[in-house]
């Protein structure tokens, strides 16, 4: 599997990142081969007031800072901060995604985040910070073939929506972490 998203992704390694806005962020899809299974890691955001995805199950990231020379040193930086895994070592880029527009709820200017997918090369130790409560180790398969699919109600500007989702690990996956990740599975050939 995971030679399939190297493949996959390969193209976009020659790409230039896509034009960065003012507002601006990126997160890192980590992937990892154990045991012959592919796993993609998840973490679960802790409990904050005035976050928009306080809670949510994502993939470690962030807002550009202005230190960052670019979208990829955003997601690196990032991924270092919230988890300890610096991917300047222990990682290598497979490629990216399009970029997600991530306006929060009540935020009205946009944010747009480019995902960036790297492979994890051996064992690390990670060191959560503050914003993370859990990270999860799932595989890629059950998702890719429907097997955790779910979905999940909400509320948004006084109207009822019921969203995609998958179930991993008693958590739900939705909403932007659920849109890159699925963005990135149509890109795999049928299995």
């Amino acid at each position: 599997m995971l030679e399939l998203l190297r493949t996959a992704l390969r193209p976009t390694l020659s790409l230039p990142e896509q034009p960065e806005p003012e507002r601006a962020a990126a997160v890192a899809a980590i992937f990892r081969k154990r045991a012959q299974v592919t796993e993609v890691l998840l973490i679960e955001r802790a409990e904050r007031e005035g976050d928009p995805w306080s809670g949510h199950m994502a993939l470690p990231g962030g807002r550009r800072a202005a230190t960052d020379t670019a979208l990829r040193d955003t997601a690196i930086r990032e991924t270092m901060e919230e988890i300890g895994l610096d991917l300047r070592v222990a990682g290598e880029l497979i490629g990216m995604l399009p970029v997600e527009d991530a306006t929060g709820r009540g935020s009205p200017q946009p944010l747009s985040i480019l995902p960036f997918a790297f492979e994890l090369l051996g064992e690390q130790e990670l060191r959560l910070n503050h914003e993370v409560k859990e990270v999860i180790w799932t595989p890629v398969e059950p998702l890719l073939r429907g097997e955790r699919r779910t979905s999940v109600k909400i509320k948004h500007a006084g109207q009822d929506w019921e969203l995609p989702g998958w179930q991993v690990e008693g958590r739900v996956v939705w909403g932007l972490t659920y849109r890159m990740l699925t963005t990135l599975f149509l890109r795999l050939p049928a299995q």
